[in-house]
């Protein structure tokens, strides 16, 4: 409790230093670069649940912090996050998702093809709630040539339920007097939870690819 209070001041200071704007443009631009530019993959504590949480828990506490202006801009750069996505894996193809990663992205590809191939238009949706979706099935969906309107409502939706819902959850949690001490719990899995699977992520993707690198050089007659 006393290290979610700590993290709660660290945040507000952040914000005292850079200043509002700043704070805005800082959360939208990550939010956004989660899933346009695969930064989703190995550090979804900073593009994540735990982002779009801890900035309502922020807000709640900073008078001078509009929850209106954070959450809908959440929800715009979540939206055009997964719009570059789409048309990235539409005009590159499936070779554009080969090129990232290393094996164990690969089967994460592999599993979110099943995913989207299954569920369709709620894919895009549910996956927002997901490390590996988020990031995956827009480009997925784009090289899946899935209809472009019906994606655009799939992605708003998504966009609505994650960006502004998540956001605007950190943020009553911890205006409520009632539930704040339960909000900082809440936040601290979130926070906790994404750092393991990103750090944990980011480790056996760098083995993979050694051992990988090794193989090859093996493999290969001339060396």
């Amino acid at each position: 409790m006393r290290n979610m209070s700590a993290l709660d001041g660290q945040l507000s200071d952040l914000l005292a230093n850079t200043g509002v704007v700043v704070f805005y443009l800082l959360v939208w631009a990550l939010v956004f670069a989660g899933t346009a530019v695969f930064l989703g993959v190995f550090i979804p504590f900073i593009t994540g649940d735990s982002l779009l949480f801890g900035s309502g828990l922020v807000a709640a506490s900073t008078p001078n912090l509009s929850i209106a202006v954070l959450a809908v801009g959440t929800g715009i750069a979540a939206f055009l996050g997964d719009q570059v996505g789409f048309l990235l894996g539409r005009h590159y193809g499936r070779s554009y998702l080969d090129r990232h990663g290393g094996r164990r992205t690969r089967a994460a590809i592999a599993k979110t093809e099943t995913f989207y191939h299954k569920y369709g238009w709620w894919s895009v949706v549910v996956a927002r709630f997901m490390p590996w979706g988020r990031v995956f099935v827009p480009v997925i969906a784009g090289v899946g040539r899935m209809n472009y309107y019906k994606f655009l409502t799939s992605n708003l939706v998504g966009a609505l339920a994650w960006g502004v819902g998540l956001t605007l959850t950190g943020y009553y949690a911890a205006a409520i007097p009632g539930v704040k001490s339960a909000a900082y719990v809440i936040a601290g899995v979130f926070i906790t939870a994404s750092i393991v699977f990103g750090v944990r992520t980011w480790i056996a993707d760098r083995a993979q690819n050694r051992r990988d690198a090794r193989g090859a050089v093996l493999d290969d007659p001339a060396a």
